[in-house]
């Protein structure tokens, strides 16, 4: 019983990250299953299962509040159901743990670019609209890494979209968490496909499931009333964090090295709120 509350409260927090944020319900929560036993195949799926739940309330609120950029949300979110079935269909057959160092390298990439972007004073050039050309391979991309990874959806997906000039902050995680929802559909019918007919560890899933659909409308609400800029740096500081940590755990750095990484990466992340807050003021004074 305590083991299944502790999964529930994961289950919350992650999604309220992943809501306000774009990402990390699946990465918090594959961590906790595999950590409790579960292969990684059998936690992905889980994880994918009880998303189908916390997308849809997530995905609802999302809509309620105006946060989801309807064309992006499609051309994003058919092809990543497409890359969610064949990461799935992958991950029952073969270990793709060694393409981790490269996928964090390019999450890391982005995830200073949105640092640099929201600590300008100037935080958007010129309005485009977002190009099916690049959504659509971003949204493949994305669904491959989420099945494989047990999630990587939100951090490929938001964190793309927001380092463009094509979605603000709010927009990228309200398409993002909505078009999730076909993804982890998808994703969960490749692992049935991959796995065949398994008896799914139904405990573990409810609780995660109890525990996103409850964080979901306040996630959504927090969108709607954060600072766009406030918002901007949390997430690329978050990116920057989770993959500098993803990288030295797959090159397996001595621990002075990850030491100095993981001060870096919080350094750099308290740097950039500190500007984003001073620069909050010149926001205020364009409006």
């Amino acid at each position: 019983m305590v083991t299944l509350l502790l999964v529930s409260l994961a289950g919350f927090l992650a999604q309220l990250i992943d809501g306000a944020m774009g990402m990390a319900f699946g990465v918090v929560s594959t961590t906790i299953l595999i950590a409790i036993g579960y292969n990684p195949a059998v936690a992905s799926a889980v994880v994918n299962v009880a998303k189908i739940g916390t997308a849809i309330s997530s995905g609802w609120a999302h809509v309620k509040y105006k946060n989801v950029d309807w064309h992006a949300m499609f051309k994003v979110g058919v092809p990543g159901s497409i890359g969610g079935f064949v990461g799935a269909v992958l991950l029952s057959n073969v270990d793709l743990s060694r393409a981790l160092p490269w996928t964090s390298s390019i999450l890391l990439i982005l995830g200073l670019m949105i640092l640099y972007r929201f600590t300008r004073t100037k935080i958007f050039g010129k309005k485009r609209r977002a190009r099916a050309r690049w959504l659509a391979p971003l949204g493949l991309v994305g669904g491959v890494v989420n099945a494989t990874g047990g999630g990587g959806w939100g951090p490929v997906v938001t964190t793309t979209l927001t380092a463009t000039n094509a979605l603000t902050p709010r927009k990228a995680i309200g398409t993002t968490n909505t078009s999730e929802l076909f993804v982890a559909i998808f994703t969960t019918v490749g692992f049935l496909f991959g796995l065949g007919y398994r008896q799914f560890p139904w405990q573990p899933l409810l609780a995660l499931l109890i525990g996103g659909l409850l964080a979901a409308p306040l996630a959504a609400w927090l969108v709607k009333k954060a600072p766009q800029r406030i918002m901007g740096v949390i997430i690329g500081g978050l990116i920057v964090l989770l993959n500098v940590r993803q990288l030295l755990v797959a090159v397996d750095a001595p621990a002075a090295i990850s030491i100095v990484g993981y001060l870096a990466a919080i350094a750099l992340w308290v740097y950039a709120v500190i500007v984003g807050i001073k620069m909050l003021s010149v926001d205020r004074l364009k409006e």
